[in-house]
């Protein structure tokens, strides 16, 4: 019996843990929210070629010129900044948007921006400045 309840332990060990494993987005992944000093430092991924806005602290590595939340990779949302539309990181909490950025230039998860569209998530936001 107690054989038994270790073996069903570790394995609901090793599912949650896979599971946590493939919790990388596609914003993620094409770096979206990353430190920048250049519009080179961004990746192109496929379709997605990303601009640094170097108007926030550590650069921000987005996406130019979305119309609407569907045209932005999996896990971002496009967002007016600027008077340019970009596809930035959504987030739930904090630790989300510093995944790929540095100590100083942490961002932040925040629901004050001008949205495109119709979405209330968070997105990530460093601070301003370069």
């Amino acid at each position: 019996m107690k054989i038994a309840a270790r073996a069903m332990t570790a394995i609901g060990l090793l599912l949650i843990g896979g599971l946590s494993c493939g919790d990388e987005s596609e914003s993620d992944r094409v770096g979206i929210a990353s430190n920048c000093t250049k519009d080179t430092d961004c990746q192109e991924v496929g379709d997605f070629q990303l601009t640094c806005l170097t108007v926030f602290k550590g650069g921000y590595c987005g996406w130019q010129g979305c119309t609407q939340d569907g045209e932005c990779p999996t896990g971002s949302v496009c967002i007016a900044e600027g008077g340019v539309n970009y596809c930035f990181r959504a987030c739930v909490e904090k630790p989300e948007c510093n995944l790929h950025r540095a100590v100083e230039s942490e961002a932040n998860c925040v629901s004050s921006v001008d949205r495109v569209g119709a979405s209330t998530t968070k997105v990530c936001v460093p601070p301003s400045g370069a």
